[in-house]
């Protein structure tokens, strides 16, 4: 079975998990009704990307 060669410092452990954090995700307003949606996707309150609508939204 494999074992390691050479202990890892406990820096060189956290240098190395500095990047494994989960991200915040970007927000964008929908310029059709302004309200917050994920960039490059349909708008979940409206149904509309690009100016145009895609996805009829059924109200509640």
């Amino acid at each position: 079975m494999a074992n390691p060669k050479r202990k890892i410092s406990k820096g060189k452990r956290d240098r190395r998990r500095s990047h494994d954090a989960m991200k915040v995700p970007e927000l964008t307003i929908c310029p059709n009704c302004q309200e917050k949606k994920l960039p490059h996707r349909v708008c979940p309150h409206c149904g509309y990307y690009k100016g145009e609508q895609v996805v009829e939204v059924k109200e509640f």
